[in-house]
């Protein structure tokens, strides 16, 4: 393993950075397949990769199981219960993300692995994590909008398969309870075997809810902690309204949505600190609140500075963007001398029902251009690009804004990456 491999891994799609990791990986340690399980990913928590042929049906309490034998820079190897049986693996957890991270390897032989093989296999599995914890922190409208998606699918199969799981159980218990069945012993073992399928599939579903969801409350309190250090040395106090239990603390709320929350309060307050202008030092607070309502949760951020940021400015940081990608919306209202409050409000539930696709109505050559908005290119570098003039390119990106019933550049490029426009 080698700084060449590691560059190669996070240059991949996300996609992609598992396979790519088992190849690097393949020489130090020889394995079968790999699976990750992460806090930072709300639609897929476990993800798995096989080399070869055949599969691999780990599950997420089997690998939830491992974290208690490995530790953030202590890989663990031995045998352990996976897929339904005794196995050599290697265990490898990371805390360079919020929620953590672990990767388990399904190993080719039991041969012990040498101390800086292992230490060479943590730094590069810290690495892959920082990263992806990195892109979820930030909220890429991209890779949001795919969580979003399939976070709605995830859901509604996981509460199928637990009603579905749970009704055969408890009718299986139902019968096996009748007093007129023969044999007794075979009975109650039957009813020992379902009371411990019922209890293994809440505990599935509770431990796949904590990986994908987080609590109000909490994620209110990860977002005030990566708030302090933006006003150390300010002179700016910080006020914070935590949601109450009326504002419910207490809801679970999506992980992509309090990601997105996150970074869009965050964006806000860099912003309203930083792109002011020549009032900016009139600012003396900010007050930050979250509350849900109506299946909503709004994120509110007002300050008593010169009431002069626009809308603009916060779509150069990409916010528009963001809650684009989630079906969100962002209101500003900034008062002249009296302050700015905005709101950043994002829907809890995935759009339900399939929707149309709104670039269906863009031609092939405003496809192209919407392309080059989404990567964040001027009008200059698209014409040179395309080999057209630059007032070709205005009147595409004129038709492509009336098209799409947007007013801006940037919310164009959302609806882009929301829907899977080519970026490369």
């Amino acid at each position: 393993m080698n700084l060449t491999a590691a560059a190669d891994i996070i240059r991949a799609p996300l996609r992609e950075i598992l396979p790519r990791l088992s190849a690097a990986l393949a020489d130090t340690v020889p394995h079968r397949a790999l699976a990750q399980l992460s806090g930072s990913c709300a639609h897929s928590p476990v993800k798995i990769h096989t080399v070869g042929a055949g599969g691999w049906a780990v599950t997420t309490a089997e690998l939830a199981a491992l974290t208690k034998q490995a530790r953030p820079g202590q890989p663990w190897q031995g045998q352990a219960l996976v897929a339904g049986t005794e196995n050599p693996v290697l265990a490898v957890a990371s805390d360079a993300a919020e929620r953590g991270a672990l990767l388990v390897l399904l190993r080719s032989d039991e041969a012990a692995i040498a101390g800086p093989d292992l230490t060479a296999v943590q730094t590069l599995w810290d690495l892959v994590t920082a990263y992806s914890a990195r892109i979820v922190s930030e909220a890429v409208p991209g890779p949001l909008a795919l969580s979003r998606v399939a976070a709605g699918a995830r859901a509604a199969a996981i509460t199928e398969l637990v009603d579905t799981h749970g009704g055969v159980l408890s009718g299986l218990l139902g019968v096996l309870r009748r007093r007129d069945l023969d044999d007794h012993r075979a009975r109650e073992r039957a009813i020992d075997l379902a009371l411990s399928a019922l209890a293994e599939l809440r505990a599935g579903a509770d431990q796949d809810r904590a990986l994908a969801e987080e609590a109000a409350g909490d994620g209110f309190a990860r977002l005030a902690d990566s708030l302090q250090p933006m006003f150390l040395g300010r002179g700016v106090r910080l006020d914070l309204g935590p949601p109450g239990t009326e504002e419910g603390a207490d809801r679970h709320l999506p992980a992509d949505v309090a990601h997105a929350a996150r970074a869009a309060v965050r964006s806000v307050v860099s912003a309203l600190l930083n792109e002011q202008g020549p009032g900016s030092d009139s600012i003396s607070r900010v007050h930050i609140s979250w509350k849900i309502a109506e299946n909503e949760l709004r994120a509110t951020v007002r300050d008593d500075g010169s009431g002069v940021l626009s809308r603009a400015a916060l779509q150069n940081r990409r916010v528009v963007e963001r809650l684009a990608a989630l079906d969100g919306r962002l209101e500003v209202d900034a008062v002249p001398g009296w302050g700015t409050t905005v709101t950043a409000t994002v829907p809890l539930e995935p759009p339900q029902g399939p929707r149309n696709d709104p670039l269906t109505v863009l031609g092939d050559r405003e496809l192209e251009v919407l392309g080059h908005l989404a990567r964040g290119r001027r009008n200059r570098h698209i014409a040179e690009e395309l080999h057209i003039s630059e007032s070709t390119v205005k009147f595409h990106v004129a038709n492509i804004l009336d098209k799409l019933g947007v007013d801006t550049r940037g919310e164009a490029a959302a609806l882009a990456h929301t829907w899977g426009v080519n970026t490369t």
